[in-house]
Order: structure tokens, then sequence, then C-alpha cells
């Protein structure tokens, strides 16, 4: 993560340099995240308007957050583009270190001196906007919500990528994965278990051992025959079908209580991310279990990260976190319904 520390003079004096300083940090796959342009203050609108711009020749995805607007707006304000908004839920990690660096910009936040005209220049509902457990930002003007994408990309990765483009078999990282995600699982079996996005069903195979009735689903065909065959040599046609489905679209119907999300969210655009969360949530039984592993490096051309997508199954109603691990590369989150009920004391060991 790279920051640009905003000289005291401000920026409107010297736009080219402050371009080429952003330029230079910016490439596809980059978030760059800068001032809102119709904040009401001239370096605001400065950097956001050359932060968008740059982002629209090079790739890269531009947030702009508001400051002053939370101080000079209200709801419904028709100075606001309200529709171009998206929000980002924060973890208890997050919403500490923002309050921390609050608490520091005493300039802003308390009185300069006990002298008429040094009163705090930031009132409580002022400050209320800064406190909250979210983050609002505004998509650049003329730009639209990543859609999810579509079969003709999975279709054209696996006629470029022979017969296993992922490296599902061959990497340790992959064999490594699969085996704790396997591990997370709070249950020895399953009833009815689903896989969102399963591939050429390498995982299938694996999970197909913990369930006693799998289906397993994929937007690309070519991924589902591929998925089939490896089910029938295994000899688990019995207990594992396949199914060609868009998500979250084509949701299957019925009951699961397990369902796998390995991979497969940072494809979906944020409207269908949360529609997906919500179907799942529908179709989860009482003693549901959701599974959830994303790779967490930025991949150029896809809607969201896998942080992005854990930030949003997080924050689904009726879903708490049982189990969640952490690393460099991936997140893993075992989520189930409420009362979370340790293995250990579910199995008795505790009280």
């Amino acid at each position: 993560m790279h920051r640009l520390r905003i000289p005291d003079g401000g920026v409107a004096g010297d736009v080219a340099a402050l371009e080429a300083r952003i330029r230079r940090l910016t490439g596809p796959g980059t978030l760059l995240v800068a001032p809102w342009t119709g904040d009401g203050h001239p370096d605001h609108e400065v950097a956001g308007t050359v932060a968008a711009q740059v982002a629209a020749q090079s790739g890269a995805r531009c947030l702009l957050y508001p400051i002053w607007l939370w101080h000079w707006s209200h709801p419904g304000d028709e100075r606001v583009p309200w529709q171009r908004g998206t929000h980002l839920v924060l973890d208890e990690a997050a919403v500490r270190g923002k309050r921390e660096a609050m608490a520091q910009h005493v300039s802003q936040t308390g009185p300069l001196s006990p002298h008429p005209g040094d009163e705090v220049l930031l009132g409580a509902a002022v400050l209320a906007h800064f406190e909250r457990e979210v983050e609002f930002f505004l998509r650049p003007a003329g730009s639209a919500p990543a859609d999810s994408l579509g079969v003709e990309f999975f279709e054209q990765f696996y006629d470029e990528g022979g017969e296993d483009p992922w490296g599902f078999e061959d990497r340790w990282y992959e064999q490594r994965k699969r085996a704790l995600t396997l591990a997370s699982l709070p249950r020895r079996g399953f009833r009815s278990g689903l896989e969102v996005g399963c591939s050429a069903g390498v995982f299938t195979v694996e999970l197909a051992g913990r369930c006693e009735d799998l289906l397993a689903v994929d937007i690309a065909p070519s991924a589902l025959g591929r998925a089939t065959a490896r089910v029938a040599q295994a000899g688990l046609s019995n207990r594992v079908r396949t199914q060609v489905a868009r998500m979250p679209q084509e949701f299957p119907a019925g009951e699961f209580d397990l369902v796998v999300l390995s991979e497969v969210g940072y494809y979906c655009g944020h409207e269908d991310l949360r529609d997906l969360v919500e179907r799942v949530r529908g179709s989860l039984t009482q003693d549901g279990v959701v599974v959830a592993c994303h790779w967490r490096h930025l991949v150029a051309g896809y809607p969201l990260t896998g942080d992005e997508v854990h930030r949003v199954l997080r924050a689904a109603p009726d879903l708490e976190v049982l189990a969640h691990h952490e690393e460099e590369d991936f997140l893993l989150d075992v989520l189930v319904r409420p009362p979370v009920v340790s293995v250990a004391r579910a199995g008795g060991l505790t009280p």
C-alpha cells in the first residue's frame, strides 16, 4: 500500500506533479482512494479529479471519500450523487485504529484555545460520521459498479489454460489450502452440501467424503464436464450431482446444511455478491455451516477482492463466525447461525 502526503501548501498549484506521482504507483488492479471531488475544498477537488483520471486511463479502481460533506450536507441532499455510493464494513481493529487516529487530530476535534474564535471546529454531529463502523465512498462520475464476470471469461480461461489451469492438483499451496478448509468443518459429516464454483471438481471429490449428498455447481460447462468425469472416475456419482448454474441468478432450490464458497465470491459484482449471500442464508438449515475461502491479493479484472467478500459475509445477519483463519495469501471463515457452539463444547468436552 502506498500513501501520498499532500504538502502543506496544497495540491492545486502543482497538479502535474501530483498526477505524475500517482501515475507511477498506479496500474491495473490498483485500488486508488482519494478525497471526493465535490467535498467543497479546492485541494480535495483537485486530488480527486486527478485520481479519477489516472484510474480511468490505467485500469485501476478508484473510490472517493467525503470529508466536509458530513459538515454541510443532509440525507437526500441532491448535491450528492448517493446512487454512486458504496460502503466498507470495518472490523474491530479498523474501528479502533480510526478512533485512535481521530483522537490525535486535535486541531479539528478540540478547541485551539479558550479564546473566542478558537472553538472546536468539528462538533459532535460531524464527528459521529467518523465514529461509525462503516466507511462510505463514492465512485467517480461516469463509473459504474463492476459487473460479475460472465461465462465467457471462464470458458476462455479453461480453453487456454490446459487440463488444470489453476494448478489444483500440482501446487502445494492449493493442496494445503484444501486440507485446511476440510479441517475447518466443525462436524464429521453433513446431510446435504452445496459447493458453489466447483471448477474441475478436485475439491468436490474431497468434499464428497464429508457429505451424504453434494451438489456441485459452476458457471462454465467446460469446468462441469471435467468435474463430472472426475466424480465418476472416483466412483462418487451416487452421492455427487453436478449442475451448470450462474450465481446468484440460478441458485439451486432446496436446503443445505453445508455451503462452500471457495475462490468464487470475488468474481461477483457488489450487488450479485450481496444477493448470493442472501440466497445462501435463505437456503441454510438451522444447523447449517457456511465455509468461505478466498485469495487476498489483487487480481486485475476481478470485481472484488477476497477481503471484500469476507467482510460482506461476516456482516450478514444471522451468521456468526465460528472459526477464522488469516494468512497473507488467503482468508478462511466458518460461519454458523447463532448461537455459536465450539467443536469441543458440541462434543461434550467443555461445559
